[in-house]
């Protein structure tokens, strides 16, 4: 049975319970790079076999296979911690007494949980907690002594998927018969069942941890071809590695070269197209790869860690590299690689990027040091000063272009949506680059401040950092918002997997037609008539976004 809230926007807290026989727990102490400390878990469909408004622990059974999954959670060192919507509280359907009967009854079958957090809410209460609202989840990671971000919830249906994404905690969906077919498409990670949840869980938890750390190097070679949002996202891995080297150089393509100035870890860039990786390559001229071959050469790397996003070969750099003399390489490859690849990875499909990356490194020996999160982040002294016109901190950043069109907000809805954030009090900055002026001057004109054109990348990464929420689509300023902590409202062209590329560790809010006809196409330019993806997104559910993002007020001037 589903019981869908109606206001995303909720004012009263969760009520927070231990584990039976159990205290709260200290602080998390975890190994460097490790991805999460905690589990989460939706009780009714995920745990145990959904009963609406039970209140009897004689009518708990758990799922298949639930008891071994969960010790395996257990022994691999995660907090558990269950969070559960029971409006039957309010309604009266069953008592508390009740409730913790049944929860003393599901930890008798599946052992004890670090602690049981419940929104005893209806849907016409005003509360923080009911799912898919995020304040379930900050209150179970503070309750575990960690954050929402090194956090991942296992739920049944769209508002559990939907409160970890808010929260900027990673979400899992096992589905059931009740689990709409329009969630499914929206989850950027679905497993069929929990025990092949929790595999997932603990192979990307191993995946970044490498089974032994290589000796310090002198000088590193990183490759990331591609745009800016590719560069900025294979950013933790850089780290990774330059904790393991004295020098690092970073190949990058002309489309990266501004992220790469902001990535911390890097010493070295330079700066060359690949044309087997641009979307618009030139063609191949020998005399050019040949003179490409003798600057490599000249780097001296004693290691070579070649990134790439999943639809992309490694192995004609690979080529180059072993012609430039660097004995020791390492890339994900599908394909056979033959002699060019010392270290052949793999990784399975859905993987978020930044983690595929990770694990690339891991797999080289390298891991992030104690300390260093695994998300995005940016060297502060690369940063620009903010523009005068921007004003003061707490505005929404509209950022509606793209340089693949296919993944742009359509100009008319860019403009409504700037109407309605300021309809609703806030401060609304309208960004673009200076091709994109006509478009941010239109948009700007319907309620905010025309700054298209006005920044380059690094004071764009200035601007997004002193937002309360930043409006954009699968583009690099989202990266540049994760890498600042700023919350997103994702306007999300499915034409690459949401799970893949979405906003990496940050709270976001999704919005846009997930199964609409461009689903994985890889288009640059919209394939169907009328961009449906997006254009069908109301206004009103931006505004209800940045107000589930930002409930304090923040953002409003």
């Amino acid at each position: 049975m589903r019981q869908d809230q109606e206001d995303p926007y909720q004012r009263r807290p969760a009520r927070v319970y231990a584990g039976v026989g159990r205290a709260g727990r200290g602080p998390v102490e975890r190994a460097g790079g490790a991805l999460y400390d905690a589990v989460l878990l939706d009780r009714d469909g995920t745990l145990i076999e959904d009963v609406p408004y039970n209140g009897d622990p004689e009518k708990v059974r758990p799922v298949p296979g639930a008891r071994a999954a969960l010790d395996r959670l257990r022994a691999a060192g995660l907090r558990l911690a269950v969070v559960t919507n029971q409006s039957g509280l309010a309604r009266g359907y069953f008592s508390e007494e009740q409730m913790r009967a049944v929860h003393a009854r599901v930890e008798e079958l599946l052992g004890g949980f670090d602690a049981w957090l419940v929104c005893p809410h209806d849907d016409c209460d005003r509360c923080d907690c009911r799912k898919p609202a995020p304040g379930l989840v900050h209150a179970a990671a503070r309750e575990l002594g960690t954050s929402a971000s090194r956090c991942v919830l296992v739920g049944d249906i769209g508002r559990d998927v939907g409160a970890a994404l808010a929260a900027g905690a990673a979400g899992v969906l096992v589905p059931t018969p009740v689990t709409r077919p329009e969630e499914i498409a929206a989850a950027g990670w679905v497993a069929a069942d929990l025990p092949s949840a929790v595999d997932e869980i603990l192979r990307r938890q191993r995946a970044v941890q490498p089974a032994e750390v290589g000796e310090r190097v002198g000088t590193a070679l990183v490759v990331r071809s591609d745009s800016a949002g590719d560069v900025l996202v294979t950013g933790p891995a850089i780290r990774a590695v330059a904790a393991g080297a004295q020098r690092v150089v970073l190949l990058c393509g002309p489309r990266g070269r501004a992220a790469a100035e902001l990535l911390p870890g890097v010493d070295e860039i330079i700066e060359h197209p690949l044309p087997w990786i641009d979307p618009a390559p030139t063609p191949i001229d020998p005399d050019v790869m040949r003179g490409l071959t003798a600057r490599l050469a000249a780097v001296g790397a004693d290691v070579a860690v070649v990134f790439t996003s999943f639809h992309q070969s490694a192995l004609p750099l690979a080529l180059l590299l072993r012609m430039a003399g660097i004995t020791r390489i390492a890339a994900i490859s599908d394909d056979y690689p033959g002699s060019l690849v010392d270290i052949r990875h793999r990784v399975p499909v859905g993987v978020p990027e930044p983690e595929r990356a990770l694990s690339l490194a891991a797999a080289a020996g390298y891991r992030l040091p104690v300390g260093d999160e695994p998300v995005l982040r940016l060297r502060g002294d690369a940063v620009a000063l903010r523009p005068a016109a921007a004003g003061d901190p707490g505005y929404v950043v509209l950022h509606p272009g793209s340089a693949a069109s296919s993944r742009a907000c359509p100009t008319e809805l860019a403009a409504r949506i700037a109407a309605a954030l300021t309809a609703a009090g806030h401060r609304v900055l309208v960004t673009g680059g200076p091709d994109e002026r006509t478009v941010t001057a239109r948009v700007a004109a319907a309620g905010g401040t025309d700054l298209g054109g006005a920044t380059d990348l690094a004071g764009l990464a200035a601007l997004v950092a002193d937002a309360a929420a930043v409006v954009v689509g699968n583009t690099g300023p989202a990266h540049l918002a994760a890498a600042a902590g700023v919350p997103v409202v994702s306007l999300f062209a499915p034409t690459v997997p949401f799970g893949q590329w979405g906003p990496y560790r940050v709270p976001t809010v999704r919005l846009g037609d997930a199964s609409a006809p461009c689903r994985d196409t890889r288009a640059a330019s919209c394939p169907v008539p009328g961009h449906p993806c997006l254009s069908g997104v109301d206004p009103a559910e931006v505004v209800e976004a940045v107000r589930t993002l930002v409930p304090s007020g923040g953002g409003n001037r």
